[in-house]
């Protein structure tokens, strides 16, 4: 068992033999670590924290009592194949929160970038892909095969449906279901989820530079409002832009995707 020795694991907390234990990890009461758990330097596990499966947890990562990492996918489709759960440096992971190990028919691999923000009860689902500075609001829910872009925010009681992609600085507002791709710096709210206009004020708190902004809104409004199908729109912008964020936007609408988009006014 690779127990580190400046590792401190409570006399209650069960370490299966194979864990790699790295130093300063903390280990709190009540804890079970399974034998194909790895967690790296200063991981700190408050109580009753269950890590299963072939999970990784990055440094610095704080995990609060009764989460629930690594655990076997929600999908009938899954036979028990060796999956697994990567998550990132400096997270903060609260209470209850459960994420899962990949798929072999999904890439097997669930991955969770740095700097993240899960709130209490809220769900990674299998073959989830999770950028970095992430926050999920609490009882949030992410279904499988969900790509989120860096600093995107997802509020409380929303869910993401499967194969969904989420553009990098969007945001979700709370109780809101997304069913189709949502455009990077896009805004979503509403029961059923309509693309309302961009997060202005993340692109403001970012220190984003006025001039693309003012890119950003034209653009929204082409989309909105131009000739054409969606897609076509936005290649007339890559066209025109010269606003890398506008191009950004562009590249996410043409790239591949398993899901339609939530466009300007469609819910």
């Amino acid at each position: 068992m690779a127990i580190s020795p400046l590792a401190q694991i409570h006399p209650s907390a069960i370490v299966e033999e194979g864990a790699q234990i790295a130093d300063r990890v903390k280990v709190g009461p009540f804890c079970h670590i399974g034998p194909e758990a790895v967690l790296h330097p200063g991981v700190e596990l408050m109580s009753h924290v269950v890590v299963q499966g072939i999970t990784e947890i990055g440094e610095d990562t704080l995990v609060h009592p009764f989460a629930v990492l690594g655990g076997i996918p929600q999908d009938l489709k899954f036979k028990g194949e060796k999956t697994r759960l990567v998550i990132g440096k400096r997270n903060r992971i609260r209470e209850h929160v459960t994420m899962s190990t990949g798929t072999g028919g999904g890439g097997g691999l669930t991955q969770v970038g740095d700097d993240g923000l899960f709130m209490a009860g809220c769900h990674v689902a299998h073959d989830c892909i999770v950028g970095n500075n992430v926050i999920l609001v609490n009882n949030s829910a992410l279904a499988g095969h969900c790509h989120i872009g860096d600093e995107v925010i997802v509020g409380g009681l929303s869910g993401v449906h499967q194969w969904v992609r989420i553009g990098r600085g969007a945001i979700i507002g709370a109780v809101t279901m997304v069913t189709a791709d949502v455009i990077p710096h896009g805004l979503v709210q509403a029961p059923r989820g309509k693309l309302d206009g961009l997060n202005l004020v993340g692109l403001k708190r970012r220190g984003v530079d006025r001039s693309d902004i003012t890119a950003l809104r034209a653009a929204f409004q082409m989309l909105a409002q131009g000739e054409g199908a969606f897609q076509d729109r936005a290649r007339r912008l890559g066209d025109e832009t010269t606003s890398d964020y506008v191009r950004e936007i562009v590249a996410f609408v043409t790239g591949e995707t398993d899901r339609s988009f939530l466009t300007p006014g469609k819910a």
